[in-house]
């Protein structure tokens, strides 16, 4: 494994203790090899002997430091600094002790919210009080501890929840409460993780392109036109053989003609009529002028001697 190093993940936060209460100090730190910590007050290195009762401890990343019972002389300027092969990193705070005492109070207080599956969420409040009130996180009444997934982090006054990926199951109702020797006070809030919206099948069965649609309408026409145009040839043939006898189209009814009055005073003859009575007076020129035929007889074969 490489070399890295020393980054604290969580910095040292200032605090106010109320005189005779107990002080704490904490900071996350990572790197390889394992980093050595030592404490500074005001710049001077913090032990046992310089500052009798105090407690200080290093274990899997964190360092604590922490004071059982202040008094004014304890405040100042605290700092951590870890070191290894490969580098080193300081964080620095203030301690700040005083007789006077706040119930802690929320300036900010949670915010409900919906979210959809595998958003990031974070939860802030920001506390004040008199000791530095102790902030912790709960969901469904269940105490959450810091972790990859729910990282807890503290600014200042502000405490911050984070969910680096939500989940359905992450859904609840989620609660802050901040406790001091003076008070306690809670903020609560509702955090709703939707799931992904899943598309019923059978919708997906009818989608058709854009190009099929336009290609079955256009053969629909191309046929309706082929039947229109075949049914008009076939009236207009019929008409062309029947005209002679006045035969009307199949699908309609001959119109009735009123008729004619009849005239006294003769009416010549139309051109048909003349013609047709012409017809009947003159024999046929065939039957009039035959063609003469001659029959000549074919002449006998004489016998093969």
């Amino acid at each position: 494994m490489t070399t890295q190093a020393p980054t604290f993940t969580q910095p040292l936060q200032s605090v106010v203790a109320l005189e005779g209460s107990a002080a704490t100090f904490e900071a996350h730190i990572s790197g390889f090899p394992v980093p050595e910590v030592s404490w500074f007050r005001d710049g001077q290195v913090l032990t046992a002997a310089s500052l009798p009762g105090v407690q200080i401890s290093f274990s899997d990343g964190r360092a604590k430091l922490t004071i059982p019972a202040v008094t004014k002389g304890n405040s100042g300027r605290y700092s951590l600094k870890a070191t290894n092969g490969s580098g080193q990193a300081t964080s620095t705070a203030e301690l700040l002790v005083t007789a006077e005492t706040a119930p802690p109070n929320f300036t900010q207080r949670l915010q409900s919210m919906t979210v959809r599956q595998g958003s990031q969420v974070r939860l802030d409040v920001r506390v004040t009080g008199i000791p530095t009130p102790v902030v912790k996180f709960y969901r469904d009444g269940a105490e959450i501890q810091s972790s990859f997934d729910f990282q807890i982090s503290q600014e200042g006054n502000l405490y911050s929840l984070l969910i680096a990926e939500a989940y359905p199951e992450d859904s609840g109702t989620y609660s802050v409460n901040a406790t001091n020797s003076v008070g306690r006070a809670t903020s609560t809030a509702e955090l709703l993780v939707q799931g992904e919206e899943v598309i019923p099948a059978k919708k997906t069965k009818t989608i058709v392109s854009t190009a099929q649609i336009s290609q079955t309408r256009q053969t629909r026409i191309e046929k309706k036109i082929e039947a229109h145009f075949d049914a008009r040839s076939i009236a207009t043939v019929e008409m062309v053989i029947d005209g002679a006898t006045g035969q009307q189209l199949p699908h309609k009814t001959p119109p009735r003609i009123p008729p004619k009055p009849k005239s006294r005073s003769p009416t010549p003859p139309s051109i048909a009529a003349k013609v047709q009575l012409s017809r009947q007076q003159s024999p046929s020129p065939v039957r009039q002028s035959p063609s003469p035929v001659r029959h000549v007889r074919a002449p006998t074969p004489s016998p093969v001697r």
